[in-house]
């Protein structure tokens, strides 16, 4: 599988909503540099752990042919097909007012060949698709906020497992994210293809 991903990966939130998500909230733009770095350290980590970008991009890739009439898309929810070449070949979109005439359609997880199939081997077929959300997910932004939040706090702590102070001990998270959170994004991870 060979392509392109022509998006400049956004932050998932902002300064001003991690600093109103603390509890009081950061008033002061000391930390304004840190904050804006932490969002983009997040960002990233939150798109690598889902195994793709949920925002609206277009791509174009070159994709192994399956023997099926159903081929998977590795960045979904698609919204749009632009175009779709089989050996070199322009396939036509399929004619909305003839079901069973030949030509791609899609739905949100696959290009379809209607009245035919993607011939099995490498690199055989080229997609150029549209996907993503738009708007994103909510808990996107919220992850983010979350986990910026959390790394602020661990900033005076790094590498401790855990603190005693005046007979009691007091544990530190010691994952890459909660499991609530990797619970509320793992719906929005890239499923392995078909």
């Amino acid at each position: 599988m060979e392509g392109t991903t022509p998006f400049t990966p956004t932050p998932l939130t902002d300064v001003a909503t991690v600093k109103a998500w603390f509890s009081p909230p950061l008033t002061s733009a000391t930390d304004d540099t840190l904050l804006t770095r932490l969002i983009q350290a997040e960002s990233g980590f939150i798109r690598r752990w889902l195994g793709r970008d949920l925002s609206p991009a277009t791509y174009t890739q070159t994709l192994d042919g399956n023997g099926n009439a159903l081929l998977p898309l590795p960045n979904y929810p698609v919204t749009a097909v632009a175009a779709v070449t089989v050996d070199g070949v322009p396939v036509p979109p399929q004619p909305g007012d003839q079901p069973l005439a030949y030509g791609y359609a899609h739905d949100e997880y696959t290009v379809m060949l209607v009245g035919g199939i993607f011939p099995r081997g490498r690199r055989r077929v080229t997609v150029t698709w549209t996907a993503g959300y738009d708007p994103l997910p909510a808990i996107l932004e919220q992850a983010c906020v979350e986990l910026v939040a959390l790394r602020y706090r661990e900033r005076d702590r790094v590498g401790l497992v855990s603190k005693a102070h005046g007979g009691e001990t007091t544990g530190y998270l010691q994952k890459e994210m909660p499991d609530s959170l990797a619970a509320a994004l793992a719906p929005y991870r890239r499923v392995a293809p078909l």
